[in-house]
């Protein structure tokens, strides 16, 4: 069993939240170009599996379900689904406004959370070594 580390695993997704922060800004300076179709990366989750940082469970019998097998190894960029408020508009154009504000809003809270968690790791750490 390989142990868990969290730090890697923390670096791993400041970077994801970058990347993804990075397509959302497009997105949002893209909004009024014609024919411009909004984007998004791959969960962090297929980035977790694909990289086999945290172990899966074992299939021991047949009817065991296996974990999601990715081929792909880096972030992918792709299309975002269609917001079905607004669709395709009229210049061919598929940013909502509010769904990547609403995004930006996600990647701010789990950038807090990943950054409090490290923080509150390290003085954990540090707190054993003065003993």
């Amino acid at each position: 069993m390989n142990p868990i580390q969290l730090f890697e695993l923390a670096s791993r997704q400041a970077e994801w939240l970058s990347v993804r922060q990075q397509v959302v800004a497009t997105n949002i300076a893209n909004a009024n170009t014609p024919k411009y179709l909004a984007k998004d990366i791959t969960p962090f989750d297929a980035v977790l599996d694909r990289t086999a940082m945290v172990q899966g469970m074992a299939v021991t019998q047949p009817g065991h379900m296996a974990s999601n097998d990715l081929s792909d190894e880096n972030i992918a960029i792709e299309e975002s689904q269609l917001n079905d408020e607004i669709g395709v508009q009229e210049s061919g154009n598929s940013v909502a406004i509010a769904e990547e504000l609403t995004k930006t809003g996600e990647i701010k809270r789990q950038h807090e959370l990943n950054t409090s968690l490290m923080s509150s790791f390290h003085r954990m750490m540090l707190m054993t070594v003065k003993r």
